[in-house]
């Protein structure tokens, strides 16, 4: 099933209600990195999905696809961080990220 491009998973929310401590530290580390530096919420927003799209982590990019929606990308910038994995990660993983971002941008 296609998740909702507003949708956080069960998994997480189930994670955080049954580890809320961790959670917390978790999301107060992410906190932490983002406002470490000067690079601009939109661009970091970006960077993170260009990294989740390497890493090969569907659940990541679905997430970061979602934050850079909200940080103001469009769909043409969204999407071409995705071809820019192309020379890099080769053509299949390229487009499964395509897939993955494209799960979220055609809700």
């Amino acid at each position: 099933m296609k998740p909702k491009k507003d949708q956080i998973p069960k998994a997480f929310t189930n994670f955080t209600e049954t580890y809320p401590e961790i959670a917390d530290a978790y999301s107060k580390l992410g906190h932490s990195v983002h406002s470490t530096g000067p690079i601009a919420q939109k661009s970091r927003e970006l960077i993170k999905l260009g990294i989740s799209c390497g890493a090969q982590k569907e659940g990541a990019v679905h997430s970061h696809t979602r934050k850079a929606l909200e940080a103001g990308a469009s769909i043409e910038e969204i999407r071409q961080v995705v071809l820019l994995t192309l020379p890099t990660l080769g053509m299949p993983s390229m487009m499964a990220a395509m897939t993955w971002v494209n799960d979220i941008l055609e809700d």
